[in-house]
């Protein structure tokens, strides 16, 4: 099974999206992977996600994953829908314990050092630094990161694609999570495109 490290690794930006409607799951996922962000976290957010994971997973070369689970129900809904991954917004023994057995790559958030330790106690060290910016930024990340040498992250919340090859350019960073490439009113060329601009900000 393809470990998280893999997924990480495998775009620099991982688009973080909040699906309304299912019906346009497939074609969003099209544009982005087409433009070269193969790696979609569908957070569970709407009435929609679910469907949306399911609908997205037919696209060729799409990894797709489910994000904001909270719990172990939604970890085994986001499992049943097909997603390949799970992304969370923090950090539970309750949740962690399931998805760790279950072998499912797992990317939990993490906010400050007893966050990252609790990880490693449950034998973890990729995590998701959220909320990114909120947290205190790259500085913020740098000070952690520091005697958590053996951690991996994706820094997520608050990234734009400004601010993001500043992110990826620190090596314990293997990708950002970002919904600025999903725009509110975008054609899926207008989101094509802005995946392709995306892809090929890893310095």
């Amino acid at each position: 099974m393809t470990t998280i490290t893999d997924i990480m690794r495998t775009s620099a930006v991982i688009p973080v999206l909040v699906i309304d409607d299912a019906a346009t799951a497939r074609p969003l996922a099209e544009a982005l992977v087409a433009g070269g962000l193969k790696v979609l976290e569908v957070t569970l957010r709407t009435g929609a996600a679910l469907e949306a994971i399911a609908e997205m997973k037919k696209v060729p070369g799409a990894i797709v994953g489910a994000g904001t689970v909270v719990n172990p129900e939604q970890f085994k809904q986001a499992v049943d829908a097909g997603a390949e991954f799970i992304v969370s917004p923090g950090l539970t023994e309750r949740l962690a314990k399931p998805i760790i057995a279950s072998g499912v790559p797992f990317l939990p958030g993490i906010a400050n050092a007893a966050d990252i330790m609790t990880g490693l106690d449950l034998g973890l060290t990729n995590f998701k630094f959220f909320p990114a910016e909120a947290n205190g930024g790259l500085k913020a990340l740098k000070a952690l990161a520091a005697p958590f040498y053996q951690c991996s992250f994706c820094p997520t919340g608050g990234i734009t694609e400004a601010s993001a090859p500043e992110w990826l350019s620190f090596k314990p960073v293997l990708c950002v999570g970002g919904s600025w490439v999903t725009p509110k009113g975008a054609t899926m060329a207008e989101v094509e495109a802005i995946a392709r601009a995306a892809s090929g900000l890893r310095a």
